[in-house]
């Protein structure tokens, strides 16, 4: 008997040990009901305000700039949903800004579902080639590309 049972457990020790099989990557929305993969277009006016805003507050509070971008055009979609479809969506961004300083640059944005306020609506991050003082998206905005 006592043999018997120390072949059941070797037995459960291999089978524990096994390699477990590898389960399919699940797209965001079928994990969480939340998710619809529906975001905004890179020239949507919703998300332009929103780094228009933004930059403005920056270069004002911490950089004590008047700069603003006054206009937006060649807006490019450079990636949709490039980290992985089990990731949460997002729609990465490239777009040529005119300051009201009369200079050209290039932001490059992404926007992702639900990241914003609360989680009710999308989120935007986003970095001007040569204005990123702080180095947040470092070297020249590469970091906030797909």
């Amino acid at each position: 008997m006592r043999k018997i049972s120390s072949l059941s457990l070797c037995i459960l020790l291999a089978l524990a040990s096994a390699p477990t099989q590898a389960q399919p990557l699940l797209r965001a929305e079928q994990r969480d009901a939340g998710f619809t993969g529906n975001i905004p277009e890179c020239s949507d006016t919703g998300v332009l305000g929103t780094i228009s805003a933004r930059f403005q507050q920056k270069e004002s509070e911490y950089w004590h700039s008047n700069l603003e971008i006054a206009s937006y055009d060649r807006f490019h979609q450079s990636g949709f949903r490039t980290n992985g479809p089990e990731f949460i969506p997002r729609r990465y961004c490239t777009a040529r800004v005119q300051l009201n300083d009369h200079h050209y640059h290039h932001v490059t944005y992404w926007i992702a579902e639900d990241l914003g306020i609360l989680g009710y609506t999308y989120g935007v991050g986003w970095c001007v080639s040569g204005l990123d003082r702080d180095m947040a998206y470092a070297p020249n905005c590469k970091a906030a590309r797909h």
